[in-house]
């Protein structure tokens, strides 16, 4: 975990999962990906048939957000894919677990793969849980408490808390048309306190409204976020898309990142207008501090 992230959009990275393996063109030159071959975490590039060697679980990492006092907005598996299918859904509880007794920070979760966010989501056992200790996660974090010496069994315990989580965030990646009209109507269904989408690397025009009723997309949407590839190998971005989907998320909070480039954090070509809106939701929870 890092307690400072170059990402703009967050304060910190929080990583109880390392290892990934490429669904979509997006991931073509994942900087994750390179990084952990450079550094040596990974050995083998991430292919779906190298996934059982790269995925690898940190359970040793599980309690580093307590070390923090000060809330923070923290990218959660900034070096995988909390929803990759080999991250066991027993160990994304305890995930989440953390993330409800450490209320202090506001955690943002982006996956590629939102419809096994959505099998968890909505498995057995998963429901609302304001008081419900026989949730699944109800009852991973009533054990990761009484591990921590809290005494959950004092009717003054004041760590209830509601469902869905207010402090975590719940994302897609879309760099295509095709990749937002596959991604983003699941977002939409699966219960969240805030959803968002990251349009990064924007690799071509997105269009809305997508396959769902636009009014819908609009009231269950609350952040998007805009970037360009970057790095040596980056594929160019036309600064049109960027502009275009700026001038659907008026009424959205809007973070534009970045224009594609050899350097990540670039204004580039993007006027000084677009460059300007590094919003954040205000609906959900808002702890932490905003990235400067």
């Amino acid at each position: 975990m890092s307690e400072h992230s170059a990402i703009g959009w967050t304060n910190a990275t929080w990583n109880p999962v390392t290892g990934c393996s490429r669904v979509s063109p997006g991931c073509e030159h994942c900087y994750a990906e390179t990084l952990s071959l450079r550094m040596g975490w990974s050995k083998k590039p991430w292919t779906a048939q190298n996934a059982v060697e790269n995925v690898k679980l940190h359970p040793e990492r599980l309690r580093e957000p307590f070390r923090w006092r000060d809330g923070r907005l923290v990218f959660v598996n900034s070096m995988s894919d909390l929803f990759h299918p080999l991250v066991p859904f027993e160990f994304i509880d305890e995930v989440f677990a953390v993330m409800a007794l450490c209320d202090r920070h506001t955690f943002q979760i982006l996956t590629k793969r939102p419809e096994r966010m959505a099998e968890y989501l909505s498995a057995p056992g998963d429901g609302p849980m304001s008081r419900l200790p026989e949730s699944r996660v109800g009852a991973a974090t009533m054990r990761l408490a009484r591990a921590r010496g809290e005494n959950v069994d004092d009717p003054n315990w004041d760590i209830w808390w509601t469902w869905p989580l207010p402090n975590v965030w719940l994302g897609v990646s879309c760099e295509d048309q095709r990749r937002a009209d596959e991604r983003l109507p699941v977002l939409l269904e699966i219960p969240a306190s805030v959803r968002f989408a990251s349009f990064e690397p924007l690799l071509g025009p997105i269009r809305f409204p997508l396959p769902c009723r636009e009014s819908r997309f609009w009231t269950r949407l609350h952040w998007a976020i805009v970037g360009g590839e970057t790095g040596q190998k980056h594929r160019p971005m036309d600064v049109r898309w960027a502009e275009e989907i700026a001038s659907y998320f008026t009424g959205t909070a809007l973070f534009v990142k970045q224009d594609s480039g050899p350097r990540p954090g670039k204004q580039g070509r993007l006027s000084d207008a677009l460059w300007a809106r590094k919003e954040y939701p205000l609906c959900g929870s808002t702890r932490g501090e905003n990235p400067e």
